[in-house]
């Protein structure tokens, strides 16, 4: 990573488990940001990949998804080169609610308005530095409830209404 020192925040009660997978092209970046959240004091459970060897996404994409949906891990991580297809994939996942997330901005609004609960990150996008700093601005943030909490709602049904 870079030699600026961010301040991780500690884990919060209830939310101290973290799924992370990559395709090739992120697993470097994935793998020092389960570091630093480990560092933090998050569990965090590495679905992998760990090599340059080309592998199809969405298979570590949805593994990390389903992580979350099934209560395994309280938040996701989620890296290939932009970002959009895992994504995509995880957003394929009933109670999964990805974002593709820049810089602290879109991290910080992921949670507060958004209810995210896996980040989704492109490692030919994105410097390890802002990286860094985006995941310590997802993993801080609570969801802000009030007129969000019908919007997330909203959200839940356009999910319920194309499964059944």
């Amino acid at each position: 990573m870079s030699d600026v020192v961010l301040e991780f925040p500690l884990a919060a009660p209830g939310r101290r488990r973290l799924v992370v997978a990559a395709d090739h092209a992120g697993w470097r970046l994935k793998d020092a940001l389960a570091e630093r959240a480990r560092g933090a004091g998050y569990d965090v459970t590495d679905l992998g990949t760990g090599s340059d060897d080309s592998v199809d996404y969405p298979d570590f994409a949805g593994a990390a998804a389903r992580a979350v949906a099934a209560g395994e891990a309280d938040l996701g991580l989620i890296v290939c080169g932009t970002g959009i297809g895992v994504s995509m994939t995880a957003n394929k996942v009933p109670g999964v609610r990805a974002a593709v997330v820049h810089d602290d901005f879109t991290a910080y609004y992921s949670r507060e308005h958004n209810d995210a609960n896996v980040m989704c990150i492109g490692a030919r996008v994105v410097g390890p530095g802002v990286a860094e700093s985006a995941l310590a601005t997802f993993l801080r943030t609570d969801f802000g409830g009030g007129r969000h909490s019908g919007r997330v709602g909203k959200i839940m049904a356009t999910e319920s209404e194309s499964t059944s």
